[in-house]
This record gives structure tokens, sequence and C-alpha cells, in this order.
């Protein structure tokens, strides 16, 4: 089974399509981390910006989705959104694998990480930073996808739009500018 792993759209639209056209259409189910229609007062809408029509593609997507709530998603969201937006845990098990996804807003990872080792969880997902990473820590791999737009990382190969997937016990980090890997783990 091949998991898309994708967050922090802010509504971009241009943004997801780049990521679902690239990683997340070959993917049988596709976990949101969060901040999937609103850019907030923080950033400023690029040209791609598009929250009716991110909603919309969401809803015609033969995917499943699995969407957790972010600090930038709203109630109002709730309603142009078929997929439930859960909050602030989505806990699911997938092929014998347990699967924590959270925005990562409202505690410390290191919380986070314990809350995991705690539920039996082998993958922790997380967003909110816009910086993607990839480590396994006690047994729990923690993957943040970074974001489909507004990358924030001060190391520059990491400040670019990325989402990633878990296949096989791989997960990925994918470069959406270049289609190159950014990170692997096992």
């Amino acid at each position: 089974m091949r998991i898309g792993v994708v967050s922090d759209t802010h509504g971009d639209f241009t943004a997801w399509r780049q990521a679902f056209e690239a990683v997340l259409a070959d993917c049988d189910m596709i976990v949101h981390c969060g901040d999937v229609l609103y850019h907030g007062p923080k950033f400023a809408p690029g040209p791609g910006h598009g929250p009716k029509q991110l909603a919309e593609d969401l809803n015609g997507i033969d995917v499943p989705l699995l969407i957790v709530r972010g600090n930038g998603d709203s109630e109002v969201d709730t309603l142009v959104i078929d997929a439930p937006i859960q909050s602030p845990y989505v806990l699911a098990q997938i092929e014998g694998k347990r699967f924590l996804a959270t925005h990562g807003h409202l505690q410390p990872l290191d919380d986070l990480l314990a809350l995991a080792r705690r539920w039996g969880v082998d993958y922790l997902l997380t967003g909110h930073t816009h910086v993607p990473s990839l480590r396994v820590v006690d047994g729990v791999t923690h993957l943040n996808p970074g974001t489909t737009t507004y990358p924030l990382a001060r190391d520059e190969a990491l400040a670019v739009p990325t989402c990633a997937f878990i296949e096989d016990r791989e997960v990925r980090i994918v470069n959406l500018a270049t289609g190159a890997e950014l990170e692997r783990a096992l």
C-alpha cells in the first residue's frame, strides 16, 4: 500500500495539483496533516490560490482521504470538504501499522513522540513547520512532509515545495519542483 502524506496546502490549488499529479495520484490513501484551505495573515496568497477549487478537487478524488485539523483550518472548511476534518488527531491502523497524524501546533514534538510511543504508533505524521523532516526515534518514524507552498526551511535544499509517501516500509520526501527525493528512511 502506498500512503501519500501532505500538509500545509493553504488553499493553493496549483500547488496541490502539482503534488497530486507528481506523487499523490498513485497513492492508495492520502493523509493531509492540516492547514488545508486558509493561507492565514502570515502568507500572501500566491497566483495559484484557489481554496474553492482545492476543496472541489479534494471532494472529487477517488483516493481515501484522512484530514487532521491545523491551526489555519476553520469550522467553515468542514462545510466545503466532504472528508471529516478530525482534531486534534487522526489515529489509524493500516495494514497492521499504526499511524498518528496531527498538525503539530498544539504540543511540542517531544510530547507527541512520547504519546506515539505510549500508544504503540509506528508512524507519527505532523505538519505546521513548513519544513520537511524524517527521523526515527525509539522505533517511531516521525515524518513531516513539509509544505506544498510557503516553504520555510533555513536550509536552501529543503526550502522547496514538498510532500511525501510511505510504501513498503520506505518513507520518501519528494521535492515537487524537481521530482528529486530529498530524504528516505526504511
